[in-house]
This record gives structure tokens, sequence and C-alpha cells, in this order.
């Protein structure tokens, strides 16, 4: 207990007080935001799914297009200006979807520029958030850190995704994304009160094109085998985990499980599992990080066997919690010793590389899950989701980068 404590004991210092508070509102406005843009652009006359799709596609290329440049940019400026207009874009394309739809003008290429502010302020805030941690929160205290902030985060997630559908149901879908802009407006303020003391500032540094400091930070990202291997594992990963989540699972919910309620829980448990893994990731302290971040990614396979074997539906809940556990604790690790290893100057640009690398593959998931569905059947691509989850991780566990990469002497271990 006296551990936690101590760890609470960020919270006293100012700017990281701000910094936890903005992040949990961000995480809060972006949790209500799915379920009222995707009901508000259903809701309105003569729109069918094609209509959504081509709203979220608008949405999500910007934010894959451009997560590179959001890491030059985010280690060429303030990281609290970087942050500031990604809150400040993030609202504002909000606010003018829910203007939309509140005033019933709402034609398409219009709803997907409004929509497209919110891939670019992705792209700029997150690889600036990932460089900031490391100016706020002492060298020792990282871990601590990361946790605290991932855990405002997923209880905002939780709690937006509980409201965010009462606020759909009640107020309609324009208003919900009212409250998502008026907390990203709020978040973006919060940042803009940290007011960065000068030595925590990233040291100016000479400017080169952008091209140049994208060679430069793919350079930091290649050196360390580490990296690369565990963001290729993961984009392998993240394939399965958008086809199990986004496609499979639901479908199996609806075909065998009872529906939205089952799928309901499944995600209940996926959250309650994250919020517990936070708790674990404050205090542990592995000799090697990476290593037994890549072992927990074993266990994410688990719900997809559950799933795919037609277990009960609490043995899959339970599956889901143990997902959300260990995502939660590696994610921790790996952004604890991402901000210990990478140089302060560079780590915006490798954090682009990491999201981009990840994430690349998702896409494809999606696709191909509904196929799959049809050709092999819901469960068989189930299960296929997990082998592809562990032979990707016994692969990444064959690089020595993987396995050897020590945390720093002095550390506390486990």
């Amino acid at each position: 207990m006296q551990s936690y404590l101590r760890d609470l004991g960020l919270l006293r210092d100012r700017r990281f007080a701000l910094l936890v508070s903005a992040r949990t509102i961000a995480v809060l406005g972006s949790a209500f935001a799915p379920v009222a843009l995707a009901f508000g652009v259903l809701g309105l006359p003569g729109a069918t799914a094609s209509t959504l799709s081509a709203v979220l596609t608008a949405e999500a290329v910007p934010m894959i297009a451009l997560t590179l440049f959001g890491g030059v940019l985010a280690d060429r400026l303030p990281r609290t200006s970087v942050l500031m207009a990604g809150d400040f874009l993030m609202a504002t394309g909000y606010l003018a979807l829910a203007a939309m739809l509140l005033t019933g003008w709402t034609p398409l290429p219009a709803l997907c520029a409004a929509a497209a502010f919110s891939g670019v302020a992705t792209a700029i805030a997150f690889p600036a958030f990932t460089g900031i941690i490391p100016e706020v929160v002492p060298v020792d205290r990282l871990q601590a850190g990361n946790a605290l902030i991932g855990l405002g985060a997923n209880a905002a997630r939780v709690l937006g995704a509980v409201l965010g559908g009462g606020a759909v149901v009640l107020l309609g879908g324009g208003w919900a994304l009212i409250v998502s802009g008026a907390m990203f407006t709020t978040a973006g303020l919060l940042i803009a009160m940290m007011r960065m003391k000068p030595d925590t500032a990233p040291e100016p540094r000479r400017r080169h094109s952008v091209v140049a400091d994208l060679r430069d930070g793919w350079r930091e990202f290649a050196s360390r085998q580490w990296i690369w291997v565990v963001v290729a594992q993961f984009s392998l990963i993240v394939m399965a985990i958008q086809a199990g989540h986004g496609v499979l699972g639901p479908l199996l919910a609806k075909e065998t499980l009872g529906g939205p309620a089952a799928w309901s829980a499944f995600l209940a448990g996926e959250a309650v599992g994250t919020i517990v893994g936070v708790l674990i990731a404050m205090r542990l302290r592995p000799r090697r990080p990476i290593l037994m971040g890549v072992l927990l990614c074993l266990p994410v396979a688990l719900p997809y066997v559950l799933l795919g074997l037609d277990a009960p539906l609490w043995a899959i809940v339970i599956g889901a919690f143990v997902l959300g556990v260990c995502f939660d604790v590696f994610g921790v690790l790996w952004q604890t010793t991402m901000q210990r290893e990478i140089p302060g100057e560079s780590l915006s640009r490798v954090s682009a590389y990491d999201m981009l690398g990840s994430l690349m593959f998702g896409p494809i998931g999606l696709v191909l899950a509904g196929r799959a569905a049809e050709w092999f059947g819901t469960e068989e691509s189930l299960l296929g989701c997990a082998v592809i989850v562990v032979l990707s991780t016994l692969a990444a566990l064959l690089s020595p980068g993987v396995r050897n990469l020590k945390a720093p002497a002095g550390e506390p271990v486990s």
C-alpha cells in the first residue's frame, strides 16, 4: 500500500496532474464520439452503412497518412503546443459534425471533411503525448507515471462506453458530439495551463527538411532490434484483434451467444482487465521488460480460443479480462522502455513509426474477417486469429534484442 501511495504522490506535481487530467478527459471525449457519430450518421435520411463507412474512412486515412509528419512536428516544436493543437482540432471536427447533424445540413463531402479533422488530430497528438511524458515525469518514476495515466484513461473508456450510449439515447448523436467537442476543448485548455519549465523542453536542434527528419527517426527506430521486431509482431496481432473484435466476435455473439448483451459482457470483462492491468503494472519491475511484455502477448489468444471452441459465456468473459490485463501491462512496459531508451529529441518520431507499423495491417483484418467467416466458419476463423497471435509472439521471442534488453541498473526488480 505504501508503494501505491508513493506512486500516487506524483499527482502532487501540478504539471503531471494537469497532463493526467487532460488525457483522462480527452479519452472520455473519444469514448463518447464513436457511438454518437455512428448513430448520428445512420439516423440521417437516406443514410446507409456505406455512408458511415465513407465518414469513418475519411477519419482513418489522414490519421495513417500524417502520423509520421506528426512525429516530426512533435520533435521540432514544444510538445504542449502540439498536444493543444491536436485537442482543439479534435474539438473542431466533432463540433462541426454536431452542427451539421443538428441543423440537418449534411452533404457527405462536408461530413467527411469534418471527420478528417479527427484523423489529423490523432496523427499529430499521439506522438507528442508519448514524447511529453519524460519531460514531466522523473526518469526513475516513468513506469508509475505511465501507469497512472493509463489508469485514468482506462477508467474514462469504461465510463465513456456507458455514458456515451446513454447520451445518444437521451440527447441524440448531435448533442452527444457537442459533449465530445467540449471535452476535447477542456483537455486542450488543461494542456495550455501546464507551462513547461525551460529545462524540461527538448533542446533546440538544427532544422532539417521533413524528409531528413524522417530519415533520422527511421535510423533510431531501425537500429534497435527490439523495437522493430515487436512492432512487426504487433502489426499481425492488431490485424487479428481487428478481425476478432471488429467482425468475428460480434458475429459469433449474434449467432450463438445471445446477441449484443453477450458481446457487451465480453467488452466489459476486457475493460475491467485493463484497469487491473494498470494497477499491476504500477508495481511490476521486471529485469527484462520487453521479454516479459512479449510473453504477456501469448494469453491475448485466450478469448479467441474460447470463442472458437464455443466455451460458455462466463469463461469467454474471463478470457477477455485476461486479455485486458495482459495488454495493459504490456503497454506500460513498452511505453516506459521506449521513453528510457530513445533520446528525447527523437522520441516522437520513433513513436510515430511504432504507431504506423503497429496499425498498418488492421484494416486488412477487417476486410478479411468477413470472407474468412464465409469460407471457413466463424469459430474456425476465431481460432485462426488465436494462431496468428501465438505464432507472431513466438517469432518475436526468437529475437536476441527482445530477450536480452534489461532495465537500467538500480531499478527495483520484480
